[in-house]
């Protein structure tokens, strides 16, 4: 089996869960974000995006969890491939190898400044 076809989590299959593009991805870069009940139940549900921390949990939170639907509105991609190689640690290996699989871009962005 394939990474993209074995890889479960609490939501699914995190390939099903995959935009089309990154291109799609065109959520906040920046402002405080609210996290729908469905992907934040407990705890804290409004992050703002200038405090990385907050941003990091924010995209953790959705990566793991998230459904296709939300990813275009929660996600942008630059921010997305810009913290990868933190955010990558974040996240399970069955998302972050699926994730990595589909976008060679952030199979990139991922590795040390040294191996690129």
């Amino acid at each position: 089996m394939t990474p993209l076809a074995s890889a479960d989590s609490r939501s699914g299959q995190p390939a099903a869960r995959l935009p089309r593009s990154l291109g799609e991805l065109e959520g906040p870069t920046a402002g405080r974000v609210e996290l729908p009940l469905h992907l934040a139940w407990s705890g804290l549900r409004t992050f703002d995006l200038e405090q990385p921390r907050q941003r990091m949990g924010l995209y953790r939170i959705v990566l793991n969890e998230g459904m296709r639907e939300d990813l275009p509105q929660l996600l942008d991609a630059g921010l997305l491939v810009a913290q990868r190689p933190v955010l990558r640690t974040l996240v399970g290996p069955a998302v972050h190898t699926v994730w990595e699989t589909a976008f060679t871009e952030l199979a990139i962005a991922a590795r040390p400044a040294a191996a690129a």
